[in-house]
């Protein structure tokens, strides 16, 4: 996609004719052109022709490209040194607080991931055209970033806007390669796959040209896998892994999205029911936004776009249990057998479901046979179940009679737990009984991170096998801030002092976290932060038992769809701070503010962490090793779902109730401010 729609100097743009502008913006334009969209672009042409008549020395774009929001921003003016975006509701009679956020996030967006406009002003103004003018009134605010606050106009309006803007903070700068400049963002999940969903590429959406050409190499990888497959009716496997951070979920969902344009049928999977939920809910509503863009007046239902974002977007049980339901039961002598009473076999994919590719998002984490074997006896009167879940996955796929592809996104330096396979019960299985597949994997699959131990004697055994650097994700797309906050982390829950301590200096006047005993004042804390359409919430661990005197009780399970995508109208949303979600709704999500609400589970005791579980009436110690672990890895969780900042809310406690004595918090809190964390 082109970064705008039409560019050119300010005197350019004034001595053009109409239609002159009018044909390049159409040119451009993807959607089938409506006279509602020829006559907004007609009504800015004149607008701006007439305001900028005398003007010198500047740039005007219309319908430059914000990828990380799915989104253009309707005009952006550049005249001395100052960033103007405006987004224009034409015909509008009102400021709808929804427009302004819309033109305030382009506006951060610039500032935070557009290199040339890191230093500049940028002033975001919402155009109503026929709306009262507020700007006489309006005190126009300022951010320290050089941000400000969107400023509200009507058409006649805009002039005074921008002449006594430019009055007050304009400068001599040379902007003339502003809309060639790069573009690096660090998009949410949620963010990404909107972006892919809406037909841009993996390069628009990464914080660098490295870290987009790593992704691109690998997903075009793994399309000519999927067409080899294809065209010479094989089956075949590949095993992507990447370092943290580096967007193995995003080549997931690419590919899934790429197959979906193609009208080739591909599922993504994940284990993760929250991150499946909210993203197959964002995507269904960004498609129905987008079916209304492009047939205005025409009212698509929501129902039909989440039933075609189901199609590729799925929980693996689900998934899993499509196939369960057409086996003979009871399973005799060890051997899965297809009931045809209970499903049509079709000439080209047998008994098999009707996807040719399956990724499975932490294909690590899949279910070892006693595992599967076990859940399966429970839940669903199974009994002697034969396979692991890795192969019974493949089985799924091989029960097509033309081709398939299985991509397992594999990540790195994650304990193994108790029920899990590993990559290496993968590779057995297709050595043991699919030795017609095609094994293309990594070649850092073999590392530490990676590997139990074994896998190089299961690939040796291999004779259809490939290895390809290119299926490695080797660049990080976390940001600067995302990486030196997991650094901290990591030492804070460690114990180890002098290196959080220097770890959160690095944070200082880039990612602030600051410390409360008090839950209003952290809560005002949160809504001091939010600009635009960024998100807060409150997080807790899932064994916070003693947080019910202030309104929390964790086993009221958010409904995260609403809590992550829902605004402040809707008391399910996070903005709402009513709902507390755990580190099991949010593992794998992300919000821009948070408020962690430390519990008396894990408590600094003089010099080391405490861990606790309430039991019936009372804190008990956890002792096993293993529950530690997990303990800490939920604080771990929590602690990095903030992508701009954080505050910690360490309660006061109660002298008066044994379940939530002050000296079960004051210990944690005494640390953090010893690390160097500010009470607000």
């Amino acid at each position: 996609m082109n970064r705008y729609f039409y560019a050119d100097s300010i005197t350019n743009f004034v001595g053009s004719s109409e239609n002159e502008i009018l044909g390049a913006l159409a040119a451009e334009n993807s959607f089938d052109l409506v006279d509602l969209q020829r006559n907004a672009w007609q009504f800015e042409i004149q607008m701006l022709k007439e305001i900028l008549r005398n003007k010198a020395d500047g740039q005007i774009l219309f319908e430059y490209s914000i990828p990380r929001l799915g989104k253009r921003i309707d005009v952006v003016l550049l005249f001395q040194g100052i960033v103007f975006a405006l987004e224009f509701k034409v015909g509008a009679e009102v400021y709808y607080r929804q427009d302004s956020e819309q033109v305030w996030d382009y506006a951060l967006d610039l500032k935070n991931f557009h290199e040339a406009s890191r230093d500049l002003t940028i002033v975001p103004v919402l155009i109503a055209t026929e709306a009262p003018d507020s700007s006489a009134t309006q005190e126009f605010c300022l951010y320290d970033d050089h941000v400000f606050e969107p400023i509200l106009c009507n058409a006649g309006g805009l002039r005074e806007v921008i002449a006594k803007i430019t009055q007050e903070h304009g400068k001599h700068a040379d902007l003339s390669r502003w809309g060639y400049s790069r573009y690096m963002p660090t998009p949410t999940i949620i963010q990404a796959a909107s972006s892919l969903y809406l037909n841009h590429s993996v390069e628009d959406i990464t914080r660098s040209e490295a870290s987009g050409e790593n992704l691109q190499r690998t997903s075009e990888f793994v399309m000519r896998v999927i067409e080899h497959s294809q065209a010479n009716h094989e089956k075949s496997i590949c095993f992507v892994t990447g370092v943290p951070g580096a967007g193995k979920t995003l080549v997931g969902l690419n590919i899934a999205v790429r197959q979906f344009e193609k009208k080739s049928l591909a599922v993504y999977l994940s284990g993760n029911q929250p991150l499946v939920s909210v993203l197959s809910e964002a995507l269904a509503r960004d498609k129905k936004r987008q079916e209304e863009e492009r047939n205005p007046g025409v009212r698509y239902n929501l129902t039909t776009a989440r039933r075609d974002v189901k199609s590729f977007i799925q929980i693996v049980h689900h998934y899993r249990n499509e196939t369960l339901n057409k086996l003979k039961k009871p399973i005799r002598d060890g051997v899965l057998e297809i009931d045809p009473a209970k499903v049509t076999k079709h000439q080209d994919d047998g008994y098999s479901e009707v996807e040719h590719v399956a990724i499975f998002d932490e294909a690590q984490r899949a279910w070892t046979k006693q595992q599967l074997a076990n859940w399966l006896s429970r839940k669903q009167g199974i009994h002697d179940f034969p396979m692991s879940e890795p192969e019974f996955l493949i089985w799924s796929l091989n029960l097509r009679e033309d081709w398939g592809v299985i991509v397992c996104l594999v990540g790195g330096g994650q304990e193994i737990n108790t029920g899990e396979a590993g990559i290496g019960e993968w590779l057995r299985a297709i050595n043991a009984n699919f030795p017609n597949w095609n094994v293309f994997i990594s070649d850092e699959l073999t590392g530490k991170e990676y590997a139990e131990g074994e896998l190089e004697d299961l690939l040796q055994a291999n004779s259809r096998l490939e290895r390809s650097s290119d299926l490695h994700l080797a660049v990080s797309m976390r940001s600067f801030r995302a990486e030196q906050l997991s650094n901290f982390v990591h030492f804070l829950l460690e114990g180890d002092i002098p290196e959080a301590q220097e770890r959160f200096r690095m944070l200082e006047g880039k990612y602030p976290i600051v410390l409360t005993r008090s839950l209003d004042q952290a809560k005002a804390w949160l809504r001091r932060q939010k600009r635009g359409t960024e998100r807060y919430g409150m997080v807790v661990s899932s064994q916070a038992q003693r947080l019910r005197p202030l309104a929390i009780d964790v086993r009221c399970k958010p409904d995260t769809v609403h809590w992550f995508l829902d605004d402040i109208t809707d008391i399910r949303s996070s903005l709402f701070l009513e709902d507390a979600a755990s580190e099991f709704d949010v593992q794998g999500l992300e919000l821009d503010w948070t408020c962690l609400v430390w519990d008396g589970d894990l408590r600094w005791q003089g010099t080391r962490w405490g861990n606790y579980s309430f039991t019936g009436n009372k804190w008990q110690n956890i002792r096993a090793p293993e529950r530690k672990a997990y303990q800490i890895n939920a604080y771990r969780v929590l602690l990095t779902r903030a992508r701009q900042g954080m505050v910690l809310c360490i309660p006061e406690g109660n002298p008066d109730d044994a379940t939530r004595l002050p000296e079960f918090y004051d210990g944690t809190y005494q640390y953090l401010k010893q690390i160097g964390i500010e009470e607000i």
